[in-house]
């Protein structure tokens, strides 16, 4: 066994373990949960990063691209397999990313307490898992840990608004899991494995009951899905959760937690049952597209009447997965590859959002977007970091958003695909509406009158908790905060100049594991 094979496995097994570390330690230290967690997530990113070298660099020579690691060397089917491909490397890499950057911009906006930490752990394992699994029934697993520490982060916020936005995510999440699992039970009926590999090499030679089989575990797997990546009407979990989550809670889950999911249903649905498998099956391919479409609609136009600009975003992320799942269903290379790089810089452009909007929120106590007055003049940094991730949001050439979205585009075309092709069309300008609408309050409308607003030199709140003040005062940015903002405002214009470049990264992908054509 290498030791990178053996990197994979720490991957998800550190952050599960040292999660317990904050509420040890914290029996004789307090506020020890942060550096725990900093240390941890940076020890992450930099192991995921050297994985990153030698997966990606195994392109265009002779060896195997992918890393597996067989679990007590089990081989397939009854074994477990972890998988680290040009893809999930790719992902991985986004989360202990991100998840690391968002750790900064908590050291001083809070949450601090050691259980927060924990969770905040534990849910960066089970992604993790989520990412690097080859097994769907330890997809499940994985799926359940990201979710209990979910629901604990979003319950953790001030008031019962949390409370019952957790209590919503938890009924929905459960059913979602639910679905899933009976999804993978109907494949193991038919197949006899639970190992993806395996299962792509089964599915296509198995028999008309089993195929029947298999095709209902495919519809069973999809609804689940469908949930947990907000798909429309089956979204309304996720913008109470967005909106009552502790401000330093809300960039993670916004930026990772439907994101892992999306990149789950595509790791299942092309890399177990292949798009020949789902081609054939009657009104698959539709059912996928016409979810994914009615998604963008109803995401798009639901945010542009959003006040609240937190759920203006949430519905932004109904709207921008809903185009993933929708270019999932086209079943084209091109769609496939927009989707995939679509995945990656909606979660980096929603991690640099949510942390400037959660600042503002515990800094200044502004919410709404009419609140956002006169933001520009007093926080010149956050509002053109802002701004320039909203115009990714909308796909303005050069940021990483035009990128995913001009893919998805040539696959709609290529494919004849034409609602697809319209609702990219109709969503964009959608889009557009809600982000010229913001930039307009921020740089344009003059700051709300300070004295009819209470204010205060410092944030009133830590620990997650709302605050209020006015935006026409002047408050510092933390380091850590504004590092974050200008990263991920650099990275979603750097990444649009490297349209090629992510398609060369996915072309093993695509080939070896999806098996579609280049």
């Amino acid at each position: 066994m290498s030791s990178l094979e053996t990197l994979v496995v720490l991957l998800i097994v550190a952050p599960i373990l040292l999660s317990l570390a904050p509420i040890a330690l914290g029996l004789r230290y307090d506020r020890v949960g942060w550096p725990v967690a900093t240390i941890t997530t940076a020890g992450l990113f930099a192991a995921v990063l050297a994985l990153a070298s030698d997966v990606f660099v195994a392109e265009g020579t002779n060896r195997e691209v992918a890393r597996i690691h067989v679990l007590g060397n089990f081989e397939a089917p009854m074994g477990i397999e972890l998988v680290a491909d040009p893809l999930s490397t790719l992902i991985a890499l986004l989360i202990t990313g991100t998840a690391f950057g968002v750790l900064l911009h908590t050291r001083t906006n809070g949450p601090r307490g050691n259980t927060f930490y924990t969770a905040y752990l534990l849910l960066v394992g089970g992604l993790l898992g989520i990412t690097l699994t080859g097994d769907v029934f330890n997809l499940f697993v994985f799926l359940e840990i990201t979710s209990l520490a979910t629901y604990a982060l979003v319950a953790s916020g001030d008031g019962p608004e949390s409370a019952v936005a957790a209590l919503k995510y938890l009924i929905l999440g459960t059913v979602a899991a639910s679905l899933y699992l009976m999804g993978v039970g109907l494949l193991f009926m038919g197949t006899g494995t639970l190992n993806m590999a395996d299962l792509a090499a089964t599915i296509p030679t198995l028999e008309s009951q089993n195929v029947t089989l298999a095709r209902a575990g495919l519809a069973f797997i999809v609804i689940g899905f469908a949930v947990k990546v907000a798909q429309w009407p089956l979204h309304s979990w996720q913008p109470d959760a967005y909106q009552h989550a502790p401000d330093g809670v809300t960039p993670v889950i916004a930026a990772l937690v439907s994101t892992a999911s999306a990149y789950a249903l595509g790791r299942v649905l092309f890399g177990v049952y292949g798009p020949e498998f789902v081609a054939s099956t009657p009104n698959a391919s539709t059912v996928v597209v016409t979810i994914g479409c009615l998604s963008v609609v109803a995401g798009s136009t639901l945010a542009v009447i959003q006040r609240d600009v937190m759920r203006l975003l949430a519905y932004s992320s109904v709207s921008q997965f809903g185009l993933i799942v929708a270019a999932y269903g086209v079943l084209t290379d091109q769609a496939l590859s927009g989707a995939l790089i679509h995945l990656v810089g909606h979660g980096l452009t929603k991690a640099g959002l949510f942390v400037a909007v959660g600042w503002i929120a515990i800094a200044h106590g502004a919410r709404t977007v009419d609140e956002y007055a006169g933001l520009a003049g007093r926080q010149p940094f956050v509002a053109g970091a802002m701004a320039v991730l909203l115009l990714s949001l909308v796909g303005i050439p050069p940021s990483v958003g035009f990128v995913g979205k001009w893919y998805i585009a040539l696959g709609a075309v290529e494919a004849q695909a034409w609602p697809v092709a319209a609702v990219i069309l109709f969503s964009t300008m959608l889009t557009l509406a809600y982000v010229a609408r913001l930039l307009e309050t921020m740089y344009v409308t003059p700051p709300l009158d300070s004295a009819a607003e209470p204010a205060y030199d410092t944030p009133a709140a830590t620990d997650g908790g709302h605050s209020s003040s006015s935006i026409a005062t002047r408050k510092s940015v933390p380091l850590g905060t504004l590092t974050v903002l200008v990263l991920a405002a650099v990275l979603a214009v750097a990444l649009g100049f490297a349209g090629e470049l992510f398609v060369d990264v996915l072309e093993p992908f695509l080939e070896s594991v999806l098996e579609v054509s280049s």
